[in-house]
């Protein structure tokens, strides 16, 4: 039996416009130009350059809002009042001429997957050995392993793309992607990028990389757990500088060869810091980097055109269907200028909130007076949401006396101390740290050991928090930490 009902239901959806200002406000500084240039191709309304004020043109009005509809609903006046908008440079709020002086561009990196896709293309492969290749290069994960099984690779290539291909055509390329810099890229597991690496050194000479070699082929499981007393059993050699030389050669390899910058292909690009911060006879001044936001301005030929549908004749279809036309351009060209506006004035918001909550840091550039801060002091601060915190601070970076901060890195979470002040998680990781790099390494510390010293310093923190933190600081365990 069939029922029929109604149901009441409240939705929120984003508009087109809405849309497009989040994607613009996730852009940083540096790709800034390159989206005005795109708008710029798109939208003929848009023009670059600052316009000269004419006597004639009617005062702007402050608010501006999209209109729609047929061509009955064309308002020339609104075109015309276009002065707030017909000249706009970015805001820098101070930074002035001064942004080309203070400006400090550090390089970066094209991304691993760029990288190892130029490389593909030198091999010469066909059409469907490059599918193949394209297919494990896609697999291989930010660190620079592949870790899906060449059986279910197999079997992504036959479904999504239709490529039949066999686990031995797919194992054979693979070989070639790890010949590719950097060494050890594309393998499965640490012992294959090991012995990746130490064989691009192998030259048939160097006895420390024959025994490296042996060791991680043949001693795996005893290296990983440092039972060097097995590893010159297992050798049959006595000689425990005979080893100890081999095992330095080891600990010395990349173990996560697609991050940083070990491969040496790395095209220079430059990063431009989305704010400048400067610290003026004790009083910081903030300033936004507006290098790649030229002066945006309505096109004046566009206006023109409604001035002459003004004083012509109504009743013209085809000058109707222009005039409808160019209010489209119109509209999403003030929107545009409106929306840039709009990104700066946030930018400027959010970055202001946090140098106020951590202003003793930007005094003085010290890790340990960074405050524990999370994304909703910053959206209370400010009366912003907290998606807009997190976009804005996922892709900008600040430059200041101290060097240049992405500002994710302002951000942690809290510790408690006996004293019942919170201090900063980077706090504690750099007290870890400190620990670590004094510590006796025949007898390093364990996590347990680490949370001891910690709580005897006045930091309540538990033990898997400490294991938390070291690893997120890219230290390994005490047992890999031991040296000979």
């Amino acid at each position: 039996m069939q029922k029929l009902g109604l149901n009441q239901s409240l939705q929120q959806k984003l508009s087109p416009q809405q849309i497009q200002f989040i994607k613009l406000l996730q852009v940083p500084t540096a790709e800034l130009e390159s989206r005005i240039e795109e708008e710029l191709e798109v939208n003929p309304a848009l023009e670059e350059g600052q316009d000269e004020p004419q006597q004639d043109e009617i005062q702007p009005e402050e608010d501006y809002q999209e209109t729609s509809g047929g061509e009955d609903e064309i308002d020339i006046k609104d075109y015309l009042r276009d002065d707030d908008y017909s000249s706009y440079k970015t805001q820098s709020d101070g930074g002035g001429d001064d942004d080309d002086d203070r400006e400090m561009p550090i390089p970066m990196g094209t991304s691993l997957h760029e990288q190892l896709m130029t490389q593909l293309g030198y091999l010469g492969l066909n059409d469907h050995q490059e599918s193949i290749g394209k297919q494990l290069v896609g697999s291989i994960e930010a660190d620079g392993y592949i870790r899906r099984d060449l059986e279910a690779i197999v079997n992504d290539l036959a479904f999504s793309q239709g490529i039949e291909t066999s686990l031995e055509e797919v194992e054979s390329i693979l070989k070639k992607i790890q010949s590719f810099d950097p060494p050890g890229i594309a393998a499965r597991n640490l012992q294959e990028c090991l012995l990746l690496q130490l064989e691009r050194m192998d030259n048939g000479h160097d006895i420390d990389v024959a025994v490296a070699k042996k060791i991680i082929s043949e001693c795996f499981d005893e290296f990983t757990k440092k039972h060097y007393q097995k590893i010159q059993k297992k050798l049959g050699t006595e000689d425990e500088e005979f080893v100890r030389d081999a095992v330095e050669l080891i600990v010395r390899l990349n173990p996560k060869p697609g991050s940083g910058s070990s491969s040496g292909l790395l095209k220079n690009q430059v990063i431009i810091p989305d704010y400048i911060l400067t610290n003026n006879n004790g009083k910081l001044e903030l300033a936004l980097n507006s290098r790649n936001a030229p002066e945006l301005r309505i096109s004046r030929s566009y206006t023109d055109i409604f001035k002459a549908y003004d004083k012509g004749d109504k009743k013209d279809k085809k000058l109707k269907e222009a005039v409808t036309f160019v209010k489209q351009k119109l509209d999403a060209a003030k929107w545009f200028i409106d929306a840039i506006k709009q990104r700066q004035q946030t930018l400027l918001r959010t970055m202001k909130a946090i140098v106020d909550f951590q202003y003793e840091f930007f005094q003085e550039g010290d890790e340990t007076k960074l405050r524990p801060m999370i994304l909703k002091d910053i959206a209370q601060m400010i009366n912003m949401d907290i998606s807009t915190v997190s976009r804005v601070a996922s892709s900008k970076s600040v430059q200041t006396d101290f060097g240049i901060y992405p500002l994710k890195y302002f951000f942690s979470e809290g510790i408690s101390t006996d004293s019942g002040e919170e201090v900063s998680s980077r706090e504690v990781k750099q007290i870890i740290k400190d620990i670590i790099d004094s510590e006796d390494k025949s007898k390093p510390y364990s996590d347990d050991k680490l949370e001891t010293i910690l709580n005897e310093k006045g930091y309540n923190i538990a033990r898997r928090t400490v294991a938390k933190y070291r690893e997120q600081l890219n230290i390994p365990v005490a047992r890999l930490r031991k040296e000979l």
